[in-house]
């Protein structure tokens, strides 16, 4: 909890320096814009809940949505720690139990994880063909996609689940990961997709909630799907590559991408907060989920003893 707490306070801190920087007083901002993109970025990740939900019952595991739901968004808070371990940390350690075996609970993890960033990079790569003229960025999004998708193909995620399984006497979740079939990762990559979209939305409604403060305008006119399509594949690349940097909260790498591809549509000012305010505005979400989440569960447990 402590590292968790550190790494919160560490990604405001520096999201108050930069707005102190540039001289924007965080009263400007809209709050109902606020709200919307902290409601869509929690809906957005939806999908990727429910792939794990999903995962985690093909493998022989029987949690229900109400443990899984708080476990899920609980656990995204340890990604604002160097390393992202405490996310399978947070989660597995929330889900285990006589439902849930603890390893089942770790790979399954994994395999939502890693999916979830294969989609997104896959989905930036698409949508960059014809949204920038940037080439590197699509060949980004591409060698993105090939490291964190080409583990979950189920041949080869079965493979190396099966080595270190059997290398280290857990012979039992060798078998269980046969369940990983192509269906079920199918219909996790097209819900999840979607998922990406709702996300580009909320960066949408980032920039929206800056416009009084800084005179949001976009220097090179698009229309509103291709306004979508690019919030989009910046919202992907940007999470992606933040993410496998295992820098806490993906923090400079998000925001490279994010200036690389916004500056030339909303300008140097729009692009460079938004990517400080986008983050801390998903941080503020998870934390108002976890906190609610949590105290609904412990409420349950209460009311049935």
């Amino acid at each position: 909890m402590t590292l968790v707490v550190y790494g919160i306070w560490h990604t405001l801190a520096d999201a108050g320096e930069q707005f102190a920087t540039h001289r924007v007083r965080w009263t400007s901002l809209s709050v109902g814009w606020l709200i919307v993109a902290g409601l869509a970025y929690l809906v957005g990740m939806i999908p990727c809940w429910w792939f794990w939900h999903r995962v985690l019952h093909a493998m022989g595991a029987r949690p229900r949505y109400r443990e899984t739901l708080p476990a899920f968004y609980i656990g995204h808070l340890g990604k604002y720690f160097p390393g992202k371990a405490l996310v399978v940390v947070i989660r597995t350690a929330l889900i285990r139990g006589p439902r849930v075996d603890t390893l089942v609970a770790t790979i399954s993890v994994f395999v939502e994880t890693l999916t979830m960033m294969a989609v997104g990079a896959l989905v930036a790569a698409g949508l960059l063909l014809t949204t920038t003229a940037e080439s590197w960025l699509f060949w980004l999004a591409l060698a993105l996609f090939c490291l964190a998708g080409i583990p979950t193909l189920p041949p080869v995620f079965r493979q190396v689940v099966r080595i270190i399984s059997v290398r280290r006497g857990y012979e039992h979740v060798a078998q269980v990961v046969t369940a990983l079939k192509l269906p079920l990762l199918a219909s996790g990559w097209i819900t999840i997709a979607g998922g990406w979209f709702l996300m580009g939305l909320s960066l949408w409604a980032v920039l929206q909630s800056m416009a009084p403060a800084t005179e949001l305008s976009q220097t090179i006119h698009l229309a509103p799907a291709q306004a979508l399509m690019l919030l989009t594949a910046t919202v992907g690349l940007a999470l992606v590559a933040g993410f496998l940097s295992l820098l806490p909260g993906g923090i400079g790498v998000r925001e490279l991408v994010v200036t690389t591809l916004l500056v030339p549509v909303y300008g140097e000012l729009a692009a460079i907060l938004s990517a400080v305010l986008m983050r801390i505005t998903w941080l503020l979400a998870e934390l108002i989920a976890s906190v609610f989440l949590y105290a609904s569960t412990r409420m349950q447990v209460r009311g049935k003893t």
